[in-house]
């Protein structure tokens, strides 16, 4: 079993080390459940070298199928063609159906300044998209999301689990304007690494292309594209009435605590908390959120005086019961 190691992107966080690349194969086992929203749109990869990047190679070599109207990459200025040696300028290409699949540094368009998602020069280029798909840089992801939400965009990317404690990002959970993706954890074979990072933790190779591969196991992908998998009802065969020691009640929340998704009881109407891997399994249509983390005292949750793990405090619809 595929352990999970937490300290391999929290410390590409502290020390902004943010060169993970997508592998193809995690790129198609997630898309294949959006593929109703891309037609007719322009898709925006905005850490994406076109001559590289394996979310530009599935676009383009599906263009047609999915029905894009354009595919545009913009590369920061230290991507290249080997993905790890600086380039000297920053550029973007865009692909239309009729210009060259894939570009040559020929082909491409020179932004004026390095590329940044957050340039002027990106900006106006995520104007002009529908849906943004990529792997941004873990160290700015906060500000990457926030980006996305002021200009009201689409997206699918991939983040740190840890992404959903955000503040920022559990209030968009919570108003259920974004949500996890169907992969997440071991759902993710891993990331293409430079030849400078140490290949630490619990799982590493190289593949058979002399890739460097890390599988840190905490990943996920975040989006606001619907997708039938997150309207699947969880089925709850626990029961609350007689096994009342199972689930202790919080010192500063009027909730009970249950310790597993698998363990919701099925004849409880009030507050439960649950564990944030919940939120993989999230049906908005079973369940609402209520807050995360905190008691009514403002303090983290706690059962006889000892603070719990990270919980969400959800509650049935009554629709759905």
């Amino acid at each position: 079993m595929r352990k999970i190691d937490h300290s391999l992107l929290d410390n590409a966080k502290a020390n902004k080390k943010d060169e993970f690349y997508t592998q193809l194969l995690d790129i198609e086992r997630e898309l294949q459940y959006y593929e109703k929203h891309f037609k007719n749109k322009t898709v925006y990869c905005n850490c994406d070298d076109a001559r590289v990047s394996n979310f530009y190679k599935f676009f383009v070599e599906n263009f047609k199928r999915l029905g894009l109207k354009k595919l545009i990459c913009a590369c920061y200025k230290r991507d290249s063609q080997d993905l790890f040696e600086a380039n000297e300028h920053a550029f973007y290409y865009e692909y239309a159906g009729k210009e060259k699949k894939y570009p040559t540094l020929k082909d491409v368009n020179y932004f004026k300044g390095n590329g940044d998602f957050r340039s002027n020069e990106s900006v106006e280029l995520l104007k002009q998209s529908d849906i943004v798909v990529t792997n941004p840089p873990f160290s700015l992801f906060r500000e990457y999301v926030s980006q996305l939400e002021k200009y009201k965009k689409k997206f699918l990317i991939i983040s740190n689990i840890n992404a959903i404690t955000y503040k920022e990002v559990f209030a968009l959970i919570k108003e259920n304007k974004v949500w996890m993706g169907v992969n997440m954890g071991r759902g993710i074979s891993g990331f293409i690494v430079p030849k400078h990072y140490e290949l630490y933790g619990l799982e590493t190779k190289i593949n058979g292309n002399g890739e460097r591969i890390i599988s840190p196991n905490n990943c996920m992908w975040l989006t606001n594209l619907d997708n039938a998998q997150r309207h699947e009802f969880i089925p709850l065969v626990k029961e609350y009435r007689g096994n009342e020691h199972a689930y202790p009640r919080f010192d500063n929340f009027d909730a009970i605590n249950v310790n597993k998704t698998q363990d919701i009881p099925s004849d409880y109407n009030g507050i439960m908390g649950v564990p944030i891997t919940f939120l993989h399994k999230f049906n908005p249509d079973q369940f609402k959120i209520i807050k995360f983390r905190k008691g009514n005292d403002e303090r983290d949750l706690c059962i006889n005086g000892k603070p719990t793990y990270f919980r969400i405090l959800i509650q049935g619809q009554s629709k759905s019961r």
